[in-house]
């Protein structure tokens, strides 16, 4: 496929079919998705390939507390899980809210979940010391994971980064015998998209990018 259309055509996927993702090519996804840069070339990505139905019911259930706080603060009107705006929503609130019974069902769905973890003590975390919440150390495995998607794409299936269950990263650490000095970055469900794949919308280059400065020209 031509690079950019599959970058224009890859979307989120939930909903999958029965069709298998054969070992093979699950192998090559991953042996594509590697050539992602990660800082000082460390590559400290580590995958967990889920396959186990027992499993996946967990980290579904893993995913109700940050379902549980994202659906409480989105009906009260607020940003969910925002790291600037504090929560108005109650703690009791939060705890009172039902989380649909679907919740997991790409988990259960797909035919692989793949669990993506990234090693602490090989990233760079320039902004660690900055009062804000950090988000460089991301720059060593979210194009890792990116580059699964769009190699997915490329070979006609497709997923979804879902960080629900990470609101309980002990207990995915638990599960899956991830190490402590080891973050849990995404969790991909993988597998044949239901529907057919459409070319994606977003906003033109002028909404997002300027000259020189952030109050700039646009593009």
């Amino acid at each position: 496929m031509d690079l950019y259309d599959v970058m224009r055509t890859t979307g989120a996927v939930r909903r999958f079919t029965d069709d298998p993702l054969p070992d093979d090519v699950l192998v090559r996804i991953l042996d594509n998705a590697r050539f992602a840069p990660s800082g000082g070339n460390r590559q400290g990505v580590r995958v967990i390939a889920v396959r186990d139905p027992d499993t996946r019911e967990a980290l579904g259930r893993l995913s109700v507390t940050g379902m549980r706080r994202y659906l409480a603060q989105t009906r009260n009107g607020e940003g969910p899980w925002n790291p600037v705006q504090p929560m108005q929503v109650s703690t009791e609130d939060v705890a009172a809210t039902e989380v649909p019974a679907d919740l997991s069902t790409p988990l259960l769905t797909s035919a692989v979940v793949l669990v993506v973890c990234v090693d602490l003590n090989v990233v760079a975390a320039l902004d660690q010391d900055l009062d804000r919440i950090g988000v460089v150390a991301g720059a060593s495995v979210y194009p890792f994971v990116w580059n699964v998607l769009l190699a997915a794409r490329n070979e006609g299936f497709g997923g979804v980064l879902t960080t629900m269950a990470i609101a309980e990263e002990p207990g995915i650490k638990e599960l899956l015998g991830i190490p402590d000095d080891f973050a849990v970055a995404a969790v991909l469900p993988i597998g044949r998209p239901q529907r057919r794949v459409t070319r994606l919308t977003r906003q033109p280059v002028a909404a997002f990018a300027t000259w020189e400065r952030f109050d700039g020209a646009s593009l």
